[in-house]
């Protein structure tokens, strides 16, 4: 990830949380105070997101002294210490929470991630993410999915045709959206196809889409669509898949789960700062 677009965001952040800057710790804290500090977790979890919180400290205090004790991807354990810091009193506690938030969200991403791939263990289906993330946080939190084990899906509404059930009503029809779409992009844009029927399947894939998208199907209906689409187009399942019922949905032999979830109802890892 390039580092502008982590200080971009950081930079919105810290406006954020202190517009006329930090009334207690100005007021509280000597300006030429040194600190130690410890990152500990408060829970199980997979950390992501550390290089961004190391940044955080960095762009308030450019000298401190930066000792990360893991790195994204690795699991840690309630009481683990992940990061000491060492730097400017001030610094530290100015940048404190900004850090935290976005090493709290995107771990909390990455665990929840991780146990939806380790449900799918023997099953060729991979768990992909979808487009509701927080605003402003898309690129972080999608690099969390990948931190944890899924896959990304589109980014953003310019990097793939995804024609779903409001286009399909707007546009007249799937074959019509379908070919409305085809004539304005280039060969080398994939076009998926949201579909809730096995009618509304054999429509797209008579029409030629590269990816299927069942949504909110049944089980039995589901495993009904991939026999009929046949390796033909790309399958994918979506719609209130949960880590109860992922399993079945990977059963029917699906290429693609995607699972909103992983980023729009998560809850972040607890994680904290302590001064020696």
């Amino acid at each position: 990830m390039e580092k502008w677009v982590i200080r971009d965001i950081l930079e919105r952040a810290f406006r954020e949380d202190m517009p006329m800057g930090d009334i207690t710790t100005d007021n509280t804290v000597p300006c030429d105070s040194i600190s130690k500090a410890f990152l500990i977790a408060k829970q199980d979890g997979v950390i992501a997101g550390l290089e961004i919180c190391i940044e955080a400290f960095r762009m308030l205090d450019p000298d401190v002294n930066l000792e990360p004790l893991v790195k994204d991807g690795d699991f840690v354990r309630k009481g683990d210490r992940i990061l000491v810091v060492e730097g400017n009193s001030r610094a530290l506690l100015k940048a404190e929470r900004t850090a935290l938030n976005i090493l709290q969200r995107l771990s909390g991403i990455a665990t929840e991630t991780r146990k939806y791939v380790e449900k799918l263990r023997g099953y060729k289906a991979k768990v992909v993410d979808t487009r509701k993330t927080t605003p402003g946080l898309r690129l972080l939190e999608k690099y969390a999915v990948r931190v944890g084990g899924g896959t990304n899906h589109r980014f953003s509404l310019s990097d793939g045709v995804l024609i779903k059930d409001n286009h399909i009503k707007a546009a007249g029809g799937i074959r019509q959206a379908v070919e409305a779409v085809r004539k304005q992009i280039p060969h080398t844009v994939k076009i998926e196809v949201e579909t809730e029927t096995l009618e509304q399947v054999k429509e797209a894939l008579d029409i030629g889409a590269d990816i299927i998208m069942l949504d909110n199907m049944p089980p039995e209906i589901m495993k009904q669509a991939v026999e009929l689409i046949a390796g033909k187009a790309v399958t994918e399942a979506s719609g209130n898949v949960t880590l109860d019922n992922i399993e079945s949905v990977a059963a029917t032999g699906v290429d693609i789960i995607s699972v909103g979830a992983i980023t729009h109802s998560v809850k972040a890892m607890d994680i904290s700062m302590k001064f020696e």
